[in-house]
């Protein structure tokens, strides 16, 4: 599984980042992904990433099984 934020969807509240702060963190104003793009995500951390996902008011991260 893969994950990215879409930057220009992003509002920043942060969400992702309480739920999954192994995965993602807030730079400014928006939330990126802390591992490098092309990098799967560890599975034991694949269900916090979806529910960092279905948790973004702002539906700016997108998951790729």
């Amino acid at each position: 599984m893969r994950v990215w934020v879409d930057e220009e969807r992003c509002e920043g509240m942060g969400i992702c980042a309480d739920l999954c702060p192994e995965i993602f963190e807030l730079k400014g104003a928006v939330a990126v992904v802390k591992i490098e793009e092309q990098q799967e995500v560890p599975r034991e951390l694949e269900e916090m990433c979806r529910d960092a996902a279905e948790s973004c008011p702002s539906e700016a991260i997108i998951v790729e099984e």
